[in-house]
Formats: structure tokens, sequence, C-alpha cells
């Protein structure tokens, strides 16, 4: 791969990423508006049935087809990269079919396990797209592997344009006013969107297989074994950490309301955190996310390569961009977190929660991406038993803790999830590239930075969306301006980043 394609792509997923992130944000702030916090709270309840059955849909199966059709692309052998489409397609529609009915068959008792019989109809129809998720799942591993980015951006964009415009059609032409109601109509807009999106991926790969691929009729049983070897660690770690994310979704609300007396403020807590807070603290993890993603062909060709030094290289350079936007998004919600929430949600509680929430970024950005790049180096039994294990933690402190501390004991549920897991996939992770972590100057200075920029944004003499706006450059300005001053990011660390994909094309030369 040459560094004009690799930043060509970046750029792509970049952009879209923002774009679809804007989009969702928007439109998540639009519905929260409409149906009020107890509203996202049981939209949260469904969506977390939804994940789960969308983890057996897609079944670990994009990093699969991912890293095995890189492999054989690289090889060149693309005749095996039609049989292996063929074989994970079928997988993900007999899954994806079988998960879809189990959901309708089980939603009514899905809903009474939750609680509340309002999620049953969303439950009941949240299975339809299943088929579709999986087979785009396929698609999207497949253009990866090739390193084309548009494909998949173009479908993103597309799921979302239809997403946003079907829901907002159907809630202004069917809605009848009730929180189930409004759930339902959701559920559908995303099977719709879904579908679309399949579609259109499969157009788009029949059509590049008909130009560029040459037909094979061999079987497909030789690439069994390898797709079933990475997908199933992957597979069994997903089933069991979202059956267990959905069980905690499930305890949230009842153990809060042991706390709070009320039903209808626990669902608003809940979706206070899940559906506000927390996909705002996220929205600016795009470039981060992308990269990340970007990294798992570049890793996983430098591994099975073995070409040590690039890995290392590879994960380091990682390490300190992350961190270093992580802080700086950190170092934002945390200052301007509770005024933020207000203007965009009108809720006090949500712009509360960010603030809180501003500290935690770094680790929470940090365990994403380390989770990405852990699967490009083949780790994924070591991210399922994490990922278990963070799962066990947090049922046990939420049993334990919410009904004598409500929120406040919820929110110290997720300090120590993440802070468990950051710790453990990142120590891994250096264990495994032989990588260092730069304690000063990828943390402890950019912590720095980020507090004298927090201090001199509190000396504004602004309110409201004035004094959000220009916190928010001079807070960016003077973080960017000490990173080089402050020897956190300088112009030895810029000319490794210009030309790391060129240095790994010699290598692989």
């Amino acid at each position: 791969m040459n560094k004009r394609v690799f930043y060509k792509n970046t750029a792509v997923m970049t952009g879209c990423s923002l774009v679809l992130r804007l989009m969702g944000i928007v439109f998540r702030i639009f519905i929260s508006n409409r149906v009020g916090a107890e509203g996202m709270g049981l939209y949260q309840l469904v969506f977390s049935v939804y994940v789960l059955g969308t983890t057996f849909a897609t079944s670990g199966i994009i990093t699969a087809v991912t890293r095995l059709a890189a492999e054989h692309l690289a090889k060149g052998n693309p005749g095996a990269v039609i049989r292996l489409m063929r074989l994970c397609a079928f997988c993900c529609l007999l899954v994806g079919g079988v998960s879809a009915l189990l959901l309708f068959g089980g939603a009514p008792y899905i809903g009474r396990l939750l609680g509340d019989s309002r999620a049953v109809p969303a439950i009941a129809y949240s299975g339809i797209a299943l088929p579709f998720i999986g087979i785009s799942s396929c698609l999207k591993g497949y253009f990866l592997a090739k390193r084309q980015a548009w494909p998949p951006c173009l479908a993103q964009m597309l799921e979302q344009a239809v997403r946003i415009g079907s829901i907002l059609w159907m809630l202004n032409e069917f809605w009848d006013g009730s929180l189930a109601g409004a759930c339902l109509i959701i559920v559908l807009g995303d099977a719709l969107s879904e579908t679309v999106a399949c579609i259109y991926l499969l157009c788009a790969y029949r059509h590049q297989r008909r130009y560029t691929l040459p037909q094979d009729r061999q079987p497909g049983a030789p690439l069994l074994r390898p797709m079933l070897h990475i997908a199933l660690p992957l597979t069994a770690g997903r089933y069991l950490s979202t059956a267990l994310r959905t069980v905690e979704n499930f305890l949230v609300p009842a153990r809060l309301t042991r706390y709070t007396r009320s039903e209808t403020a626990s669902l608003a807590q809940f979706g206070a955190v899940k559906g506000m807070a927390l996909p705002l603290i996220f929205f600016p993890s795009a470039l981060l996310m992308t990269v990340s993603g970007l990294l798992i062909p570049e890793l996983s060709d430098a591994y099975a390569l073995g070409h040590r030094r690039q890995v290392t290289r590879l994960v380091e350079l990682s390490l300190q961009i992350t961190l270093l936007g992580a802080i700086l998004v950190g170092g934002l919600f945390t200052v301007l977190g509770k005024p933020l929430g207000v203007l965009l949600y009108n809720d006090p509680l949500a712009g509360t929660l960010l603030q809180v929430l501003g500290p935690l970024t770094p680790v929470m950005y940090l365990d994403s991406v380390v989770t990405g790049m852990l699967k490009g180096l083949g780790q994924q039994v070591h991210s399922l038993w994490f990922s278990v294990t963070d799962s066990v933690v947090r049922i046990l402190l939420i049993v334990v803790l919410l009904p004598h501390y409500g929120l406040a004991g919820f929110l110290f549920v997720m300090v120590v999830s993440n802070l468990l897991t950051g710790s453990l996939s990142t120590a891994r992770l250096l264990t495994v590239s032989g990588a260092g972590m730069q304690w000063s100057r990828w943390i402890l200075r950019p912590l720095l930075a980020a507090g004298i920029a927090g201090g001199i944004c509190l000396l504004l003499p602004f309110e409201g969306t004035a004094y959000l706006i220009l916190s928010a450059l001079l807070f960016t300005g003077v973080y960017v301006g000490l990173m080089p001053l402050l020897g956190c990011f300088n112009k030895e660390d810029w000319k490794q980043l210009i030309s790391q994909k060129g240095q790994q094309k010699a290598a692989v030369d």
C-alpha cells in the first residue's frame, strides 16, 4: 500500500465519519427533544437488544474478511477472495435469519425481562435487517482489504440519509405520541436504512468483481478453517460480552429505581447517560477510530511478514496520536460540558454528565483504539477475556452500588470499568508489539497543557453560545500551541508520521 492511497483513504473515511457523526448527533438531539430523557432511556433498552441481535448477525465476520482478503490479495490469489465472500455471505444469511426469528418470537419474553411492555413492538421488528447487516459486514471487510474507502463511506452516508429521512417522515405521518410508537418507528427506519446500504454495497462489489476479479469455481471449504479461526474467538467474545452488556442495561434502570423510587426518573437518568452524554463524548473520535480501522490490515500485513520494527513504530505512533487527541477532547468536555449539555439537550443533567465524564474520555478513546489494534495483531482471545472480565465486574458493581448510591454509583462503575479494560488492553498491546509507553510526553505534559488551556478559558468574560465557541477555539489553540513547546509532539514526530507509509512500503518491497 503506498502512502498516497493511505492518505486518501484516511481523508475519505475521516471526512465521512465526521459527517456521519455530525448528522447522527444532530438527529439524536432532535429525537431527544421530541421524546425526552425517558424516551431515550426506553430506546436504549431496545437498542441494547438490537445490538445483541446484530452481534449474532455479524459474528466477527468483518475482521475475518478484512484479514483473509488482505492476505490473499497480497499473495496474488484473488480467486480465493471470491470463495471467501461466498462462504461468509452464506454464514451471515443463515445466522442473521435465525437471529431475526428469535427476536420476533422472543419479544414478549424480553419485554417481561425489561419490565416494560412498551419495548415489545420495537424488539419484535428489530431483527428485520439482521441478514442485511451481516452481508454488509462482509462487503465492508472486502473493501477495507482492498484499501478502497469510497464504497463503505458512500454506503454509510446513504444509510444515514435514509435513516434520518424515513424516521422523520414516519414520526410526522404515523406517530401516535407514545414512547412505544416512537421506538418502533426508529427501529423500522434503522431496518430500512441497513437494507438500502446493503443493496448498494452488493452492487458495488458485483461491479468490481466483474472487472477486477477472475471467475473461480473451486469449493470454499479450504477457507472455512482460517475464517473460523479468526471469527470464532471474536464471535464468542462478542456474543458473551454483548450478552453481558445487555444484562447490564437491563439491570441499570431496575437498580436505579431502588434508589430513586421512581421508574420514570431511573429511565430518564439511564437515557441521559447512554442516549445523550456518551454519544456526544464519542462524537469527536472520528479521526482516531478511522486510523484504528485502517491500521488493522496494515498491522496484519507487517505482523504476518515478520516486520517487528514496523509493528512497533505503528503502535507507538498510534498511541501517541490517540492520547494527545483524547486529552484535548477530554479537556474540552471537562471545561465546557455543562453549558454544552444545556445548549444542545436543554437538560442540566446531560451537561453535568458531560463534565463529569470529560476526564474519563482519554481512557475510553485509548481502549477503543487499542482494541482495534489488538484485533489486527491476532489477539482475539485476549480481547475476549478482557471484555468478559470487564462485563462481570460491571454487573457485580451495578448490583451492589446502584441501590445505595444511584447515578453516582453508576458513574463510579464506568470509571472502574474503563480503567480496567484500558489497562489490560494497553498492557497486552505493548507486550505483543514491543512498543513502549512514554508517560511524560504522551500523558503528563499533555495534561499540563490541558490544565493551562482550561484555566485560561475560565477567565473569559462571556456567557452562552459566544462563551462556548470562543472557549473551544482558545482551548484548542493553546493546547496545540503548547505541544511542541512541551515536547509532546515535535518535528521528528511529524516527520515519522509523514514517512511511516513510505517506510512500510520500502520494507515490504
